[in-house]
């Protein structure tokens, strides 16, 4: 099988996007090169990681369901951190300087 090209990917962690051109992600944060499948499983980890965060705002607001929002804490977490080792795995230099001075990621795991 032959190996699929990688193309640039702008990636706004804020809003919640992949986007194929810079200038239609104005606050972009992260350049990436990803295949398709790549750039399929970064934004199903940042739908994921929305949905997650948006639960966690729900339950913040409900009295008496600790753990039901440490759940949601963890997902959120894991999900960041899936976002963020692929970007740091597929990302230019830049991204991956950032995502290293951020210390979000395990060093054992870069």
């Amino acid at each position: 099988m032959m190996e699929q090209a990688k193309k640039p990917y702008y990636i706004d962690i804020e809003n919640a996007q992949v986007y194929p051109e810079p200038d239609e992600a104005a606050d972009w944060q992260f350049k990436i090169f990803a295949t398709d499948k790549e750039k399929a499983k970064l934004a199903d980890y940042i739908r994921q990681n929305y949905d997650a965060d948006m639960k966690t705002f729900e339950l913040a607001h409900v009295p008496f369901v600790e753990e039901k929002e440490e759940n949601q804490n963890r997902n959120y977490d894991a999900t960041m951190e899936g976002i963020y080792g692929m970007i740091y795995e597929l990302g230019d230099e830049e991204a991956r300087r950032n995502i290293e001075k951020m210390g979000i990621l395990n060093r054992d795991k870069i």
